[in-house]
């Protein structure tokens, strides 16, 4: 037996172990919150479920019933079983390995919130499976998976929602954004600053024993095999183990193996919401340019040069060229959060407020009727799971799809391409790529470790 086929065999038991043999989910009138009717509530699984894996679950229970979970950190998973038994009165069944969720055919959709470097495997392998699908921001951790996810969204027919939650939460603040720029209230549009933050580099991160419960062979999956990192002080301070490449609080967002940074982070919120008030969500940039920025370790060739500290760009300024002759900030300096610019006025939104000249002027000259609903597509859903399930009784793509999703992303990924590289991007918004520069396109896409390829 191989060394692969016995961790995936190890993984099939330890799954039977925790979840037993599973049964057909057959939905209870007892849990009817969301729905008419019991039998229209979706069954659902997550799979990845530390931070947003877990807050996912939980805005969903009145929409769907959960059959299963998925995580390879075995405490998280333990953990996670309890809190959804507790919420449904029913104790949904565990697993080490996802593959053993797709497997099951009474469930109707999967929720994705493993790191990054995840995604896109998970996804594809979902859809093939007669599974929709709801994946966590960033959806990918190159733009070229971004390319496949679309294909097989069209090949296979699934609904998919990506989880840029500000297209549908934060009481309406983006949504009344996009519906002011596009109600013309600043004019032409000359510059949007997307306000990201930075982060703060890391001490040198020591080789440590890998938890007990932690599978870190497959948490790594489709990335470079290398050993597990920790501070002593994480460890005592998080109890039990925290892994600094994975689980103390989006630290893998820090390594450009796993995530993106800052840049795929919070700019796939900010970024996304800036190209739908543009009018980009179906185009791209013309080109990218690093004005500053500033990474934590030594780069060569595009790749970091050490592998026991964070490696993503701490402090940045970004422009990237858009349609129509108006320009894009990304930026970690100053509050978080949108400022729109234009001939005729500016304003500022995030998450806690929208403020600015147009804003207040609402008072006495309100939008259209119906505005926003129009900039939604029909009324605005309760949340994001919501119009998520709403979507698969309709058979129509949600309001976060894969297609404006992957056109902003793009912009993250060339401007973490240009930090890498140290010089501006030309980028074909047609062909997707970038022009003139070979060794740039290199970076559209990664090879998956061996043993961890899509399974087409």
């Amino acid at each position: 037996m191989s060394q692969r086929n016995g961790s995936s065999r190890r993984r099939f038991l330890q799954g039977i172990a925790f979840g037993g043999a599973a049964a057909a989910w057959l939905p209870s009138a007892t849990w009817a919150v969301g729905y008419r009717s019991p039998n229209e509530r979706p069954v659902f699984a997550t799979i990845g479920l530390r931070n947003q894996g877990a807050h996912i679950t939980s805005q969903s229970y009145a929409y769907a019933d959960f059959a299963a979970l998925a995580d390879v950190d075995a405490n998280v998973l333990a953990a996670n079983v309890e809190k959804v038994e507790k919420a449904q009165n029913r104790k949904p069944d565990a697993y080490a390995d996802y593959r053993k969720v797709l497997e099951r055919k009474d469930i109707d959709a999967v929720m994705i919130a493993t790191p990054d470097h995840w995604h896109t495997k998970i996804a594809v392998e979902a859809m093939l499976a007669g599974k929709d699908v709801y994946c966590e921001k960033p959806l990918t951790l190159t733009i070229d998976e971004g390319k496949l996810i679309e294909r097989m969204v069209k090949q296979t027919g699934r609904v998919f929602q990506v989880g840029t939650m500000q297209r549908t939460e934060s009481d309406q603040r983006f949504l009344q954004a996009v519906a002011l720029v596009k109600a013309g209230r600043i004019g032409k549009v000359t510059r949007v600053t997307c306000g990201i933050n930075g982060m703060d580099a890391s001490p040198v991160i020591p080789v440590a024993p890998v938890p007990k419960g932690l599978d870190w062979d497959f948490w790594l999956g489709p990335a470079p095999k290398v050993d597990y990192r920790e501070l002593p002080e994480m460890r005592e301070g998080y109890g039990g183990g925290v892994p600094l490449h994975s689980n103390c609080h989006y630290a893998f967002r820090n390594w450009h193996e796993y995530s993106g940074g800052k840049l795929t982070d919070w700019g796939a919120h900010h970024v996304d919401i800036a190209c739908w008030a543009m009018g980009a969500s179906d185009t791209g940039p013309s080109r990218v340019t690093p004005l500053e920025f500033s990474l934590p370790v030594e780069y060569k060739d595009g790749h970091p040069t050490v592998a026991d500290q964070y490696n993503a760009a701490t402090s940045f300024r970004i422009k990237a060229d858009m349609p129509g002759g108006a320009e894009m900030i990304i930026t970690s300096e100053g509050d978080n959060g949108i400022l729109f610019e234009g001939t005729k006025g500016r304003f500022f939104v995030n998450r806690g407020k929208i403020t600015g000249r147009p804003v207040e002027e609402l008072t006495s000259n309100p939008l259209p009727g119906g505005a926003i609903e129009e900039i939604y597509g029909g009324p605005v859903s309760a949340n994001h799971t919501a119009n998520f399930t709403d979507a698969m009784k309709s058979r129509k793509q949600p309001i976060s799809d894969v297609w404006s999703h992957n056109r902003m992303l793009e912009i993250c990924h060339l401007s973490n391409i240009a930090m890498r590289l140290n010089r501006p991007l030309a980028w074909d918004p047609v062909k997707r790529e970038v022009i003139d520069d070979a060794q740039a396109n290199t970076f559209l896409s990664r090879e998956n470790r061996d043993g961890f390829a899509i399974d087409m």
